[in-house]
């Protein structure tokens, strides 16, 4: 069997699979559909797809649903207000609050730069100026 023939094979299957998919596809837009996509994405789990379902109904379809591993034997959900970067923090070393990793800061500078910082020349004026007077500073 030629390969080239396998792979354009494979390509229109692809194809074909992926249309036929789309066409049957029903969105889950309500809470009834949404508890049961969880809870069978919950190894049939009805209390866990419920739970889903109320985080999707409070977060909205561009809400983030983060799980986590609980101390306790309850399911729970907790809804926290705020934003969520796709990255973290460079260092740890940048969380002041250890005990939930987050930085906290009071009455700060804040900069605000338009691109890439590659030098740290660039903001030494800056950073001398900040560091006489004591307070943090914020750079975004």
């Amino acid at each position: 069997m030629n390969p080239m023939d396998l792979k354009r094979g494979i390509d229109i299957a692809v194809k074909t699979v992926v249309e036929n998919i789309r066409t049957n596809a029903k969105p889950a837009d309500d809470f009834k559909a949404i508890e049961q996509v969880g809870s069978i994405s919950a190894n049939s789990d009805t209390t866990v797809g419920k739970l889903i379902a109320q985080a999707m109904e409070k977060v909205g379809k561009e809400g983030v649903i983060t799980v986590e591993e609980g101390s306790g034997f309850e399911d729970a959900l907790d809804v926290v207000e705020g934003m969520q970067f796709d990255r973290g923090y460079i260092s740890p070393y940048f969380a002041n609050k250890q005990d939930t990793l987050t930085a906290e800061l009071e009455n700060p500078f804040i900069l605000l730069v338009d691109k890439k910082i590659s030098n740290i020349r660039e903001l030494i004026t800056v950073l001398e100026a900040v560091a006489k007077t004591g307070k943090p500073l914020l750079i975004i």
